[in-house]
């Protein structure tokens, strides 16, 4: 018997070893017939929605299947074609909103520094715009040599707009009171509760915005089509144009099928064949993978307390404080890490949150680590507040960011739900125990105290961003009271220092750290495996050594955590009329949705 069990356990463990063994010779045998770049290729980029600006580490998308493709992936992959014999050319196929303007200048910069080696760049589109702008699309493709639409197609370059709901008399109809204080003036977050129409200060910094953003379209189109700027203006002044009309205001170059495009651009690419930029990248990996590590974090999202946490199935994700503060920690404490690069793409959220990050900034530059911020759609409010320390702040001309100032209230649902029926009634221990119930309206000394909090996180964002910036106060005042910029007029008043995207960033970085030569850009925090993120979304995730390593990763969601947070939701209907939310998002601004 007992040489049965052994002969059994030998077996087994030899089944065991073949078993592991096959596995291994698979992974091998995978690796080495995966297939490599072509000696002749264009590069294809197909855009039908906007490129995300960063695809959470620890979604399931992520962890289970091909990531979406990224801002970043788009411009790490020209990059590197740049520099590569093989790569002939690029063809963008455009099939919809490429993204907010910041985006689409990351991406016009990328391209014009792809066709600044010597590589030709075509756009198509079977239309710009049908029954719809198109204006953000067409800004893309004038950065390209050439751009071809279909001969049914449109140019529909019509400007850019912005419209704003406004609330007050509907929420008094309902027997909703809006009781929010804000900082100041240019603090449009709360309009739309306690307005009716623009205030003066809210239609004067919302039509600067436009017009910066317009006239940055204007000249990028202008240079990229060899056009007047005037020219350009009046093209879209007589916009939408048909077909033959855009190829006579010189804003295409020919009207073609598809099959047309793909087969001039190859065969002037002398037979090239066609790859995906996604596929490109994947074979010919990114650039900057050697030398002094640069750590690149992530600040993507609303600011909340706690970790960053993600939807398992959209994989969209809320910047926790927690998580982008334990980044920075491991990043400080690495040796190799000369300098940090921090990639903001936030509207804001919650006060202490926003300067739990800015305090590890703070940290970062004290440790001799530089820090560079690099700002991708808006970096607004609490997005400012966590960048306005770093050594350097880079953004786009397009980058909506400023927003120095603060709101906070409630709203009073009382009489409400006395129209359904409904009575809450508030009970309470201690003087102030129902200052924040949604039932009850403040006393005149809860207001006073809301204001005082008011005052209080003001005066410490003014401050504080007036000696991350070099600035004297009043000066720094002048351009806060809670308005929002673009990137373009934010360098012009001293809250930014540079215009451009992650190339410009890195390279400050390079200087600020002393530099020279190629580096190697990472990641931090390191990007978890399926088993963890399976770990995690059932309860089994391993704990660090430390809350440095525990708070270092994204929270994933649990598949059924949407029906708890839906049932919570029915008990609590006032959350989207802001009974809820508004306090949590002091230093939060209004995003504007901008159709262009």
């Amino acid at each position: 018997m007992k040489r049965f069990f052994i002969g059994s356990l030998a077996v087994v463990g030899g089944l065991t070893i073949l078993f592991v063994g096959a596995i291994i010779a698979l992974a091998v045998l995978g690796a080495s017939s995966k297939p490599g770049v072509p000696q002749q290729v264009v590069l294809e980029l197909e855009l039908s929605e906007p490129l995300p600006e960063y695809v959470p580490e620890d979604s399931l998308a992520s962890a289970f299947g091909d990531d979406k493709l990224t801002v970043k992936d788009v411009v790490d992959a020209l990059e590197k074609a740049g520099g590569d014999a093989r790569v002939k050319g690029l063809v963008m196929r455009l099939d919809g909103p490429p993204g907010s303007t910041a985006v689409v200048q990351e991406l016009r910069d990328a391209v014009k520094a792809f066709r600044a080696k010597g590589k030709k760049a075509v756009a198509y589109a079977d239309t710009f715009g049908e029954g719809g702008g198109a204006t953000g699309a067409y800004y893309l493709a004038s950065a390209f040599d050439e751009i071809y639409i279909q001969p049914s197609g449109d140019v529909s370059v019509v400007g850019a707009a912005i419209e704003t709901p406004f609330a007050r008399d509907a929420l008094a109809k309902l027997g909703v009171k809006p009781r929010m204080g804000k900082r100041y003036e240019y603090k449009g977050a709360v309009n739309t509760y306690t307005e009716q129409t623009y205030t003066e200060a809210h239609r004067e910094e919302t039509e600067r915005f436009l017009t910066s953003l317009f006239g940055q379209v204007v000249k990028g189109v202008a240079e990229g089509r060899d056009l007047s700027e005037e020219q350009v203006k009046a093209a879209i002044d007589a916009a939408p144009l048909m077909g033959k009309q855009a190829v006579e205001a010189k804003l295409v170059d020919g009207l073609l099928y598809r099959d047309e495009v793909y087969a001039k651009v190859k065969e002037e690419a002398g037979g090239a064949q066609l790859l995906y930029v996604e596929k490109y990248l994947e074979r010919a990996g990114r650039p900057n993978t050697h030398g002094p590590v640069v750590a690149l974090i992530y600040g993507a999202g609303t600011i909340s307390r706690g970790k960053s946490h993600s939807s398992p199935v959209s994989g969209e994700a809320t910047m926790g404080s927690e998580t982008v503060a334990a980044a920075f920690r491991k990043a400080v404490e690495d040796d190799r890490v000369k300098a940090i690069v921090f990639r903001v793409d936030s509207p804001g959220g919650g006060y202490v949150p926003s300067d739990t990050v800015r305090r590890e900034v703070q940290r970062a530059k004290e440790k001799g680590k530089p820090v560079i911020v690099s700002m991708g759609t808006y970096a607004a409010s609490g997005g400012y507040f966590m960048s306005m320390e770093a050594d350097k702040i880079v953004a786009q001309p397009g980058t909506l960011t400023g927003s120095i100032g603060v709101y906070g209230g409630k709203m009073v649902t009382a009489d409400f739900w006395e129209k359904l029926g409904v009575n809450w009634e508030a009970l309470g221990v201690g003087k102030n125990a129902t200052m924040y119930s949604s039932d009850l309206d403040w006393t005149p000394e809860q207001l006073a105290k809301n204001e005082a909090s008011l005052d209080r996180v003001y005066e410490d964002f003014t401050t504080r961003a007036a000696a991350g910036r070099k600035l004297p106060l009043e000066k720094l005042q002048a351009v806060a009271r809670g308005r929002v910029w673009t990137g373009e007029d934010a360098k012009e008043r001293g809250l930014v220092d540079e215009l451009g995207g992650f190339p410009v960033a890195l390279k400050l970085a390079k200087e600020a750290a002393k530099v020279e030569g190629p580096v190697q850009v990472e990641i931090f925090p390191r990007k978890k495996g399926a088993a963890e993120v399976l770990a995690g979304m059932f309860g089994g995730e391993k704990k660090g050594e430390s809350s440095d390593d525990e708070e270092a990763g994204v929270r994933v969601s649990t598949p059924w955590q949407p029906l708890f947070e839906q049932t919570r939701a029915l008990y609590q209907l006032g959350v989207k009329l802001g009974v809820v939310s508004e306090r949590q998002q002091m230093l939060s601004a209004p995003v504007p949705d901008t159709t262009w």
